[in-house]
């Protein structure tokens, strides 16, 4: 069976696949950098950054949904300045030196998720062809969480292991930045189709008070 997927889903998924393989390079070697680059780094240290970025993520999340629930336009911007944000996060790595650098950093990383991801889930959710809900959440998540990033993982450890974790940090923030700029590609279509949806209800809206209007002077007594 061929499996055709509409543009604005097919460059949301691109995005997806591009970005999270930028921070796959990351996943492997995040906790070795805390332990070998930060002063006082330990397990302890890398324990509470993940919580930071997770309970940031958490705090956020909800009210951001809300706001991107409103329109495509709020909903766009959200997921692309959200990941543009979130891309930039490696290179601050490369600067750290100091547990608190990691700590706010990986607050600001929490709360450029939940921008992005608010804004994604929202647009991914209105454009998913009738039919295909499933294999198409399916597809992005093969392609988000399991092949690329999967293959960076391996690439992060071996580039570590013969260059620097400066490499990898400025490869995955330029890696990152082209996944963001892949949703200007749809900006038009998904920042439009909300409109035009707009305009027809608003039509349909009137069309039918006056068919109420008309049909109740025609049968006034």
């Amino acid at each position: 069976m061929k499996l055709r997927l509409n543009k604005i889903i097919k460059y949301l998924i691109y995005s997806d696949l591009v970005f999270y393989t930028g921070w796959g390079l990351i996943s492997p070697i995040f906790a070795v950098f805390v332990l070998n680059s930060i002063v006082g780094g330990s397990a302890l240290v890398v324990g509470i950054a993940a919580s930071i970025n997770m309970i940031t993520r958490s705090v956020f999340r909800i009210p951001l949904g809300i706001c991107a629930d409103k329109n495509n336009k709020t909903a766009f911007a959200f997921m692309f300045w959200g990941l543009l944000l979130t891309a930039f996060i490696p290179i601050g790595y490369s600067f750290c030196s100091q547990i608190w650098n990691i700590y706010l950093l990986q607050g600001l990383l929490g709360a450029s998720l939940a921008m992005s991801t608010s804004g994604w889930t929202t647009i991914f959710s209105r454009h998913l062809d009738k039919g295909k809900e499933s294999t198409e959440w399916g597809i992005d998540a093969v392609a988000a969480a399991g092949i690329g990033p999967g293959i960076a993982a391996a690439i992060g450890g071996i580039a570590v292991t013969y260059f620097s974790f400066k490499s990898v940090f400025l490869a995955s923030s330029f890696i990152g930045i082209i996944g963001a700029f892949l949703l200007l590609v749809v900006r038009k279509e998904i920042t439009e189709h909300q409109a035009q949806k707009h305009v027809l209800h608003k039509r349909l809206a009137r069309g039918i008070i006056s068919h109420i209007v008309n049909h109740h002077r025609f049968y006034k007594p």
